[in-house]
C-alpha cells in the first residue's frame, strides 16, 4: 500500500521551482526529499511525502495522528528497510 508519511523538514538545498529539495525526518529516518509541490515549506515545517516529493504542507498536531495512525498499522517498517516514503 502506497501512503503519504507526514516528517518535519529539516533543511533546504537547491534553487526555486523543481530543483528545490530538502532533508526530511520520518521518527529519525532522514530522507531527501522533492519540495517543488510545496515551495511555501520552510524549516520545522511537516510535510507529508509520497514517493519522494512533498505534497503538503501539515500542522504538528496532524502529523502526530497520521504517525499514530500508521503505527497501529504496522505500516512504519518501510521507513527502516530503506523504502522511500
Amino acid at each position: 500500500m502506497c501512503l503519504a508519511i507526514p516528517g518535519q523538514l529539516q533543511s533546504i538545498s537547491g534553487d526555486e521551482g523543481y530543483r528545490r529539495s530538502g532533508r526530511v525526518s520520518f521518527g529519525g529516518v532522514i530522507r531527501e526529499v522533492n519540495l517543488a509541490y510545496v515551495p511555501q515549506a520552510k524549516v520545522g515545517d511537516y510535510v507529508m511525502v509520497h514517493v519522494g516529493f512533498a505534497l503538503s504542507v501539515v500542522d504538528a498536531e496532524e502529523a502526530a495522528q497520521v504517525f499514530d495512525y500508521l503505527k497501529q498499522m504496522d505500516e512504519l517498517n518501510e521507513l527502516h528497510e530503506g523504502t522511500p516514503p
